[in-house]
């Protein structure tokens, strides 16, 4: 298991990594201006950590009530997974829309593209996180080797 140091580091590398890629790239990719889709990313940055934080605990009750656990198939983690992003974009898609003066519709494809460079972004940022800062297994954190010796 990362621990809360590391949970922490995770997040603020995972959100400051991704807006420095995001930002430079949706100025070319939508012809908007440098702080504008600095707003943006740091909105939507901030809106995804509230709604993360608020979607799991949801969505794990639910999850609880229905099934009696919180174990996660993968047709559940794909539920989870497209249901945060849908949930995410009803959050962020008006804002967008009024902060840039730009119609629903032209929010919506920046938006769905904001999701899948995320997407891929953070699946990638994950394995190289994972590299770098290794989970330590227990055993080997306790220095032990996990098999009993006399």
């Amino acid at each position: 298991m990362r621990t809360y140091k590391d949970r922490v580091r995770h997040a603020i590398l995972f959100e400051i990594i991704g807006l420095l890629i995001f930002t430079p790239s949706a100025v070319l990719m939508f012809n908007q201006s440098v702080e504008h889709m600095g707003v943006i990313g740091i909105f939507s940055s901030f809106a995804a950590t509230i709604w993360n934080f608020i979607y799991n605990i949801c969505f794990d009750k639910v999850l609880l009530h229905f099934r009696g656990d919180v174990q996660k198939s993968m047709i559940i983690r794909l539920y989870h997974t497209v249901l945060f992003e849908v949930g995410l974009m009803i959050v962020t898609l008006p804002a967008i829309a009024w902060y840039l003066g730009i119609s629903v519709l032209d929010a919506f494809i920046m938006d769905v593209a904001i999701v899948i460079f995320y997407l891929v972004y953070a699946f990638f940022f994950n394995i190289i996180y994972d590299y770098i800062f290794p989970v330590v297994s227990p055993a080997k954190a306790f220095g032990t080797s996990g098999s009993k010796s006399n």
